[in-house]
């Protein structure tokens, strides 16, 4: 074995299939190991020194803490409860020191934004600099008028209308400036604050792009002073550029951040609208949700009771014998009033649920005893339609045996909707705890096609997942609209029938093809057969 192959044996190898980490091994010669070891030795010396000092700026920041916490306090106020020493009443008690309201640092910087953001910020600074450029060239002119006041004047007094006229007035400042360094008069601090500032307000205002081709015109302008007259020779000329592009980079930067202040600003008032309306319609959804519920449950089981109370005194003269004239008229009067009572009930439904369609009928509720009118019903529009009752059939409460039958009134209007010519099996099971209805087509005979309200054809259905499923034929299935002859609203109002009896609901394409409806509905105890005949006989036990 070579020593070349000892060197790459004794090579450092990561963890078990990991390549071998990336460091350069240590040199082998003397010259270069005690460089090396010299180098490391000096970067460990460094970083002693430089932890020590860390360590010293700790503590003294530690040591310093309670003054600057003092120092704040007397800047910003004091903020939250503070101890204030025991209570009035000697007990010890921490009391709350109120905040400083009027606390010095807020109190000035409030007071100079408010004064900037007033009209008057820009005439009052704009005279003060023109004032300020006389007086600093006062003792340096003889003459009271001269051509370096004119230049001082020019570059200083149109600042006064900085604010209406920002793009003008900073044409006339840098070129009353630039021409005075050109021609060789007197440098002015005042008027070279006054060019410096002109250049922030127009970076502050300018695009990115306008605002960098600023920064190269400054300079272009610098370079030409120093190179054509002697001006700025008391000025080292890397001072006079960083001036410059320090006064357009602050503009540019102040407004970035002011962009980005007002887009933040913009984006939290569209997320507050935004959650404003989608709370708004989450509410106006549940009063929705709640005047259907209202509307659904009267017309269920109040409307049914008007019904029979109107049909029981219609048919009381006819079924009693011996009856008076005045009972004969009472009997007439209360039919008379529960027709009346029965066509307002169905008004206010139709207002409680805005989207169903009014009722003209005042016969009472179905049962499941007219299944088989409605299964004749279905027949002689052209279905196929067969009915399967299995289980121990018994008379159920008025809301389950409506609901049943208005479950399986829809799913047979959407067979013929979504899947004409297609067979249909209703299957209601009776059950010791629960009714089970099943209603199952076997897909489409004929294209899909969707009806309007009074069963005209609407056109083709529409592909996409906006129906109830898809059948064996593979087309959409689309849900019918609401208002249908079942007075239903699909599968959503199905649903709501089932889950407001505390069921079981689901309608999806069936395995073996075509579409399911299943629901459960769960019977009451009296309904149930398997209760105790003791409990008949006794109606006070529970």
């Amino acid at each position: 074995m070579t020593r070349d192959d000892h060197s790459q044996n004794a090579a450092p190898q990561g963890p078990a299939g990991a390549p071998p980490r990336d460091r350069a091994a240590p040199p082998t010669g003397f010259g270069p190991a005690v460089a090396h070891h010299a180098w490391r030795l000096s970067g460990r010396i460094v970083a002693g020194l430089g932890q020590l000092l860390l360590w010293i700026l700790t503590g003294a920041g530690r040591l310093l803490k309670p003054l600057g916490v003092r120092i704040a306090a007397k800047l910003y106020g004091r903020r939250g409860p503070q101890p204030a020493g025991p209570g009035p009443g000697g007990d010890g008690r921490t009391r709350v020191a109120p905040a400083t309201a009027t606390a010095p640092l807020p109190r000035w910087i409030n007071a100079w934004g408010e004064f900037t953001e007033s009209w008057y910020f820009a005439p009052l600074t704009g005279l003060a600099l023109t004032i300020a450029a006389l007086a600093e060239l006062a003792p340096r002119v003889s003459a009271p008028v001269s051509v370096a006041g004119g230049f001082a004047v020019a570059a200083t007094l149109p600042l006064v209308w900085r604010r209406e006229y920002l793009r003008p007035v900073a044409a006339i400042v840098l070129g009353a400036y630039a021409a005075s360094l050109l021609t060789g008069q007197i440098l002015l601090v005042t008027t070279a604050f006054a060019a410096l500032w002109t250049l922030y307000s127009l970076a502050r205002q300018l695009p990115r792009q306008s605002a960098g081709a600023l920064a190269v015109g400054g300079v272009v302008v610098v370079a030409v002073v120093y190179l054509a007259t002697g001006t700025l020779d008391d000025i080292p000329w890397p001072a006079a550029v960083v001036a410059v592009l320090a006064a357009i980079g602050l503009g540019d930067a102040r407004r970035v951040v002011e962009t980005a202040g007002r887009t933040q600003a913009e984006a939290d008032e569209r997320t507050s609208e935004t959650l404003t309306r989608l709370t708004a319609v989450q509410r106006e959804q549940a009063v929705m949700r709640e005047r259907a519920r209202i509307a659904r449950e009267l017309h269920d089981v109040v409307a049914h009771s008007v019904s029979m109370i109107a049909v029981q005194a219609e048919t009381a003269p006819y079924t009693m014998r011996n009856l008076s004239p005045e009972a004969r008229d009472g009997y007439t009067e209360i039919a008379k009033t529960a027709r009346e009572a029965l066509v307002e009930m169905r008004r206010l439904l139709s207002v409680l649920r805005a989207d169903a369609k009014p009722e003209h009928e005042s016969a009472p509720q179905p049962r499941l005893d007219r299944l088989p009118d409605l299964v004749e019903q279905h027949r002689g529009a052209g279905g196929h339609v067969d009915l399967s009752v299995r289980g121990d059939p018994r008379d159920l409460s008025t809301t389950v045996e409506l609901s049943a039958y208005r479950i399986v009134q829809e799913a047979l209007t959407n067979a013929r909707r979504h899947a004409p010519g297609a067979g249909v099996r209703v299957e209601l099971t009776y059950l010791p705890d629960r009714l089970a209805v099943r209603v199952r087509d076997d897909g489409a005979a004929a294209p899909t096609m969707v009806l309007n309200r009074d069963g005209t054809p609407a056109g083709p259905a529409v592909p996409g997942p906006a129906g109830a499923g898809t059948g064996q034929d593979g087309r959409t299935r689309v849900e019918a609209p609401p208002g249908g002859a079942a007075g239903g609203h699909g599968l959503v109002g199905m649903r709501e029938r089932a889950t407001m009896l505390g069921g079981r609901f689901s309608a999806g394409p069936a395995a073996e093809g075509g579409f399911v409806v299943e629901a459960d509905l769960p019977l009451t105890r009296e309904e149930s057969p398997t209760r105790d005949p003791r409990s008949q006989a006794s109606p006070g036990r529970s």
